[in-house]
């Protein structure tokens, strides 16, 4: 490191990909000016994942980019989600397996009822969220990367390389989100665990063609091409002219990624669409491999990693760019408290401590899918004896269902009630995301708004007075999970911190004593 005299930053985040993006957003949400820095020239064009699970939209809702989000999404409602077909030509002449995008139940609408219309490619999200930031007053340097960090007890030092040279921070805390090969986890000296690489190696070709005349009026999410000239899978981008197509790697047959040069790639996409004459404009091609493996560490000192630096997801279930969101959710509410003076640090020994056994599930259930795809795609009865022997929960409980134990729950219940029913999972316990209800018209998700929040029983007036001495908002809701007496107090990341079923004595002295208990402040016991 230089001598330097450095500039305070509150919190540098490295990589500008969804999950930096996304961290850097919620951060400024929070009141935090967050630095963020990406080696690239700007947001990446090439999309990684489409998969927005439902947790990630709820998230999108709370910065208010659901909207805009929805609108850059591709329109499926009514569409096949899946489809296997020897070629595009084929598929439209009607050679066709399909699995429709599937409906939200009623049930399903009761436990979260926001959703966006089909997929959004990762390129289009991250476009919405860059556009976003600035408005939020986080600063963005593209084309700069990290090249150095060390830490101290009282902040830490990075050399950066930007394109006027190179310079020095000094940052309070850093937020690693960049990547799966993560300069920042590898030079804390955090090793990885896991299977590692999966399957083969992989082409990622990102190309512009118009293939409707050839769809018929047909719309997927996804298409296995089964050709034996090009196998592969199609996936949407736009919905209409932008495609991408991921082909096999045979590097144990002699292939190189750089075989796939752009001539190749266009006869590829031919074959697979099945027409020889395609007006065929590639991209980007990436190489790329399914990969599983979680980091030893999401934290160490004043660094945490989150997204691909911290887990790498393999692809079935679209589970990885949503975990990295996550991550992001739970720890920028925590950085911000302290930053604010609100919390004490300790608080941000729960963000490795929550998140650490939620990746490594979600990594369990991903590997349960890949050895049979039909564990995450298939319906009806058979399909769910098959999940069940398989050790498979329901990719909604995955997403939504799944719970924290740490110092900022108060008498956690980790154990989860159902893995195939989510509205069972969401019931109201601490640790478990608020459930979802309506009080005049309005969603108790939208309610919390990225504050602490304490909902109370019909009964519940004397909680209203200690929540307004607290400075909370409050509300009474009528609910199954809140008894008439007895109170939620939920987190700004709409978790479940506390739930009272029984008469307090004092509300206000409890309230008090359960905030300075989850929020790492000198602890006044709560006494009932």
């Amino acid at each position: 490191m230089t001598d330097t005299a450095y500039p305070e930053v509150p919190v540098l985040v490295v990589g500008g990909g969804s999950v930096g993006l996304l961290t850097a957003a919620l951060l400024a949400h929070h009141g935090v000016p967050a630095v963020l820095v990406e080696r690239r020239s700007g947001p990446s064009v090439h999309p990684r994942a489409t998969g927005i699970g439902p947790r990630t939209v709820e998230i999108l809702r709370e910065l208010g980019l659901d909207t805009a989000v929805d609108a850059a999404a591709v329109d499926l409602r009514g569409a096949a989600g899946k489809a296997v077909a020897r070629t595009v030509v084929e598929m439209g002449a009607g050679d066709v397996v399909t699995v429709p995008m599937p409906t939200p139940s009623a049930v399903e609408l009761d436990t979260t009822p926001f959703r966006l219309r089909g997929v959004c490619a990762q390129d289009r999200l991250d476009a919405v969220v860059a556009a976003d930031l600035a408005r939020r007053g986080a600063d963005p340097r593209w084309s700069t990367r990290l090249v150095g960090i060390a830490q101290d007890a009282d902040g830490v030092d990075v050399e950066l390389e930007g394109p006027d040279g190179p310079y020095s921070l000094r940052c309070a805390r850093v937020v690693a989100a960049d990547g799966t090969h993560s300069t920042v986890r590898t030079a804390l000296g955090v090793d990885t665990s896991g299977a590692g690489d999966l399957g083969k190696s992989m082409i990622n070709i990102l190309f512009r063609a118009d293939i409707r005349p050839h769809l018929r009026g047909m719309s997927f999410a996804t298409c296995t091409i089964t050709t034996p000239e090009a196998p592969g899978l199609l996936a949407t981008v736009d919905g209409e002219t932008d495609w991408v197509f991921h082909v096999a790697c045979d590097v144990d047959g002699g292939e190189r990624p750089e075989d796939f040069t752009r001539e190749r790639c266009v006869a590829v996409v031919r074959s697979a669409v099945g027409d020889p004459g395609l007006d065929v404009e590639v991209r980007s091609v990436l190489p790329w491999r399914p990969r599983s493996s979680l980091a030893d560490r999401f934290a160490v000192g004043r660094v945490f990693l989150v997204g691909d630096a911290a887990h790498t997801v393999s692809p079935l279930g679209a589970f990885g760019l949503n975990t990295g969101v996550a991550d992001a959710h739970n720890l920028a509410w925590k950085l911000a408290a302290v930053h604010h003076g609100e919390a004490g640090p300790g608080l941000l020994d729960t963000y490795a401590r929550e998140r650490e056994p939620i990746a490594a599930a979600t990594l369990d259930q991903a590997m349960r899918r890949l050895a049979d795809p039909e564990l995450h795609w298939g319906r009806g009865p058979e399909a769910d004896a098959a999940r069940a022997a398989a050790g498979v929960w329901a990719a909604p409980v995955v997403h939504l269902g799944q719970r924290y134990d740490s110092a900022a729950v108060v008498d956690a219940r980790p154990e989860l009630p159902s893995t195939v029913d989510l509205a069972v999972a969401l019931d109201g316990s601490p640790g478990s995301r608020v459930p979802h209800a309506w009080v005049d018209g309005v969603s108790t998700l939208d309610l919390v708004a990225s504050r602490w929040t304490l909902l109370v029983g019909d009964a519940g007036d004397r909680w209203l007075v200690a929540a307004a001495g607290a400075g909370l908002p409050a509300r009474q809701v009528r609910a199954p999970w809140v008894s008439d007496d007895g109170a939620l107090l939920v987190r700004p990341d709409a978790i479940v911190a506390m739930r009272v079923t029984t008469p307090v004595r004092d509300p206000a002295r409890f309230l008090a004593g359960v905030l300075d208990r989850v929020l790492a402040r000198p602890v006044g016991v709560p006494s009932a």
